[in-house]
């Protein structure tokens, strides 16, 4: 089978998953691997998709985005608009009606109360919220009744729609969270291990690293749903097991970021137990430049932090040679084939947001030795490495523990030797590297080496929360609890008044024009090399039905929906 092929029938396959009616429970188990297992059920405390994933089975928002990236809405009855009365005139409030009988999974009513609290938990100044770029520009979160939600916000802001919408913005129960505010969110283990939720299923069970199990939410507002009783959610393990554990053995039922390459992926769907999907949304392999000093000769508390620039990546000439010294085509065809592509961009999708500032698909080693022989960054002593004001173009590349990113570490650890740069490689076991623990040295957002690699997205078609991460006061540092989704340390004053602007922006055409700016303005000042436009690759069971892939929230979003196929 062509992998071009294969792919196109994965994403069509999406769009064919008719729901059947089936009674609460009678669908038994359904099993569910994540080769990165999740390491917390609160998303509010992990960057992480897996974690984020994990709670979605448990956690609601507002409203979320369906796998054409439209806002529905979950918890309320309409999604407000300014010609339904929902949003104001004049763009500083959002109004939000909760849909009647929802219920919490422990029977109590689900009120306005517990979306107000769930605001004032994110964004408590010592709390270390992972999800703050949300609530950007709120006011205040007012409940004039139960069912009522009043945002304002202290500007007029046309995209109200960041603060309990999508997955990684649901709602907190206030009964459960409200002795675990600000610095003592994180030490809230029975809390964060086991959310009480609105969703269709109830946490039985959490071992962190390794398994979940779940049992359907006898108060969900849907009688006839979940169909399955109870879900195991098996972590850890690499994507090659998980994807035969779905298409060759049969022993899963649904697998999830198969990155893995091509014709391992055609091979698997040979054994003939499951089905490839495949969506393309804003997802980007890329690798981070530390702005700041990782070095673990500073004290404690200051590495990684503005206190300590970083020596010599924020140099253009350092971080334009490292990326033209990059074979992106080549990274594709080994990694992804069709299900990847070249992209220079932060944001490549939606399309009205993709910059065609850049080019970068031509690998140039000459051009990227003579930048730096230009800029004076030379070897001063023949051992191959160059230096700049003394120092040894030195780093430490870190992702987590994936063949596919090992390949790429290896090959991009032999084309900076070719520039003068000598390059460490680790990898991490991603349970651990994409965990939210601030007592490990080992998370991206600790990011305790010169670079690391690994890909991201955003709910939703706008970019502007996802833009925010790039603002200089959301880098991750010891008093937000290592949260915070400037990964970077990137710090850009035109950045972050174009961000601000883009937050009053009402015109479509003009918001597309500043997403666009600022992902320039990333890419060109060195918080970033984009390498890898991808293609979000999971896989089920021929037997399991109700599966939509989603590219736009969690690929849990719909998993009240899954049933088991009659007669399979």
């Amino acid at each position: 089978m062509k992998v071009k092929a294969l792919l196109l029938g994965a994403i069509a396959s999406t769009a064919m998953a008719p729901m059947a009616m089936a009674e609460r429970g009678s669908d038994g188990n359904v099993n569910i691997i994540y080769w990165q297992a999740p390491s917390i059920l609160n998303p509010f405390l992990s960057g992480g998709t897996k974690d984020g994933d994990a709670s979605a089975i448990i956690l609601e928002p507002l409203a979320r985005y369906n796998q054409d990236g439209e806002l529905v809405p979950f918890l309320t009855t309409e999604i407000p608009t300014v010609s339904n009365g929902g949003v104001s005139e004049d763009l500083t409030q959002i109004t939000w009606k909760i849909a009647p009988g929802i219920k919490w999974s422990d029977g109590s009513a689900f009120t306005s109360a517990d979306v107000k609290f769930t605001a004032d938990y994110c964004m408590h100044p010592e709390g270390g919220c992972a999800q703050l770029t949300k609530f950007d520009g709120v006011q205040s979160v007012e409940t004039p009744d139960d069912m009522t939600v009043v945002v304002t916000f202290d500007k007029p802001t046309p995209f109200p729609y960041g603060p309990f919408v999508g997955g990684e913005s649901p709602i907190l129960q206030k009964a459960q969270f409200e002795n675990c505010m600000g610095a003592k969110a994180p030490e809230c283990t029975a809390e964060n291990f086991g959310p009480i939720g609105t969703g269709p299923f109830v946490v039985t069970e959490f071992k962190p690293n390794d398994v979940i199990t779940y049992a359907a939410n006898e108060n969900y507002r849907d009688p006839n749903k979940p169909a399955f009783a109870t879900v195991t959610f098996k972590g850890g393990g690499d994507a090659t097991a998980a994807g035969r554990a779905v298409m060759e053995t049969g022993e899963f039922d649904y697998a999830w970021n198969l990155q893995l390459a091509p014709e391992v992926i055609a091979q698997m769907q040979e054994g003939g137990k499951g089905t490839p999907i495949a969506g393309f949304g804003p997802l980007v392999e890329r690798i981070m430049l530390n702005q700041t000093n990782p070095s673990p000769d500073l004290p404690e508390g200051e590495r990684s932090t503005a206190k300590h620039p970083h020596p010599f990546l924020q140099d253009p000439a350092v971080y334009k040679a490292m990326s033209l010294a990059i074979d992106r085509p080549l990274l594709v065809e080994i990694g992804y084939g069709q299900a990847g592509a070249v992209t220079c961009n932060w944001v490549p999708a939606p399309a009205a947001v993709n910059s065609t500032t850049f080019s970068c698909d031509t690998q140039d080693i000459a051009g990227a030795n003579k930048l730096l022989d230009d800029a004076g960054i030379v070897d001063t002593n023949g051992d191959g490495v160059r230096e700049k004001d003394g120092v040894p173009l030195k780093v430490v590349y870190q992702t987590s523990t994936n063949a596919v990113r090992q390949d790429f570490q290896a090959l991009i650890k032999e084309w900076w030797s070719q520039i003068g740069i000598e390059t460490e490689l680790r990898n991490i076991n991603a349970s651990v590297f994409f965990g939210g623990d601030p007592g490990s040295p080992d998370t991206f957002q600790k990011f305790y080496a010169d670079v690391e690699m690994y890909a991201n997205t955003f709910n939703g078609t706008d970019p502007q929360s996802y833009l925010g991460n790039g603002i200089c006061d959301k880098a991750p540092r010891p008093e937000t609890q290592w949260q915070g989704e400037n990964i970077s340390r990137f710090c850009n004053e035109e950045f972050d008044a174009l961000h601000a602007e883009l937050t009053q922006t009402a015109d479509a055409d003009k918001r597309a024009e500043i997403a666009r700016r600022l992902n320039d303005i990333m890419v060109e000042n060195g918080g970033m090399i984009p390498l890898v436009h991808r293609g979000r690759l999971s896989a089920h069971a021929n037997t399991l039905g109700g599966v939509v892939l989603n590219v736009w929230d969690s690929e849990m979003w719909n998993i009240a929906d899954w049933h088991r196929k009659t007669g399979s």
